[in-house]
């Protein structure tokens, strides 16, 4: 059976929530929560220019089948639920179905992917939400999104965006919550061909923490743990002489998910 469901109206119209791609980041941000749900445990982020040149992500995550990647750019096509009463348990870090397709208006977008039961993988070239071709390839387990020229379409969104350091910012802030939040997948960032940096699957926030932040800062930290029958809040601080004059290193998680 397929895993990509269409949700009916209803579901739609209480879930839909107008989400558009509005920067690079938004574009890193939603294609590494799908690997994330597609349970792989090694993702590659290679980014050109600001974002807006390239974006290619790679993972070993599940696939999908020919016939599920022929509709998961649709709107509202999702794996993550079929109908309005799954919200109640929803586990994954998205289930509304609505980043590809998002991605996929404003970008030309290639998507390689396979399944370890499929001989072949499928790949598929989307312009600008109309599909140029859909055929067989060979393929690694997992999927690659390569989205390119964001926003050839849409000019006028151009004129929102920052400086290209401040958009490469964005990024590898993306990046570096997803690493932390998630210590049990290997992340790789790099851009223009350059490593900024590579976090492991150590399975340890801490471990993490090293390679993200470097050996000097987690020295400062104290652990946290605090439990109750309601919640568990786990985690690290620095020591109170240790300060900072802005908050670009304070990152909190609910259920694994980035919150401000």
């Amino acid at each position: 059976m397929n895993k990509i469901n269409i949700l009916d109206e209803a579901t739609i119209n209480k879930i839909a929530a107008g989400e558009v791609i509005e920067r690079p980041a938004s574009v890193v941000k939603e294609l590494i929560e799908n690997s994330i749900d597609a349970g792989a445990t090694d993702i590659k982020i290679e980014i050109k220019g600001n974002g807006i040149d390239s974006i290619k992500i790679v993972d070993n995550g599940h696939g999908m089948s020919r016939d599920d990647a022929s509709i998961a750019f649709l709107k509202h096509a999702t794996s993550k639920i079929s109908n309005v009463h799954d919200i109640e348990t929803v586990r994954t870090m998205g289930f509304r179905g609505e980043a590809l397709s998002s991605i996929t208006a404003v970008a030309k977008v290639e998507i390689i992917t396979k399944q370890d039961s499929d001989l072949a993988g499928t790949r598929i070239v989307i312009k600008g939400g109309q599909v140029k071709s859909i055929g067989d390839t060979g393929a690694a387990n997992g999927t690659s999104m390569l989205v390119e020229d964001l926003f050839f379409n849409t000019p006028a969104r151009k004129k929102f965006l920052k400086t290209g350091r401040t958009e490469l910012a964005n990024i590898v802030d993306v990046v570096t919550r997803n690493a932390l939040g998630h210590n049990h997948i290997s992340f790789q960032l790099s851009h223009d061909g350059r490593e900024l940096f590579r976090s492991p699957a150590s399975g340890k926030l801490f471990d993490t923490i090293i390679h993200i932040y470097g050996p000097e800062l987690a020295r400062d930290l104290m652990p946290v743990d605090f439990r109750t029958e309601l919640a568990v809040v786990t985690g690290y601080i620095t020591k109170p002489g240790i300060t900072r004059n802005d908050k670009d290193r304070q990152v909190f998680f609910i259920n694994d998910r980035p919150v401000s």
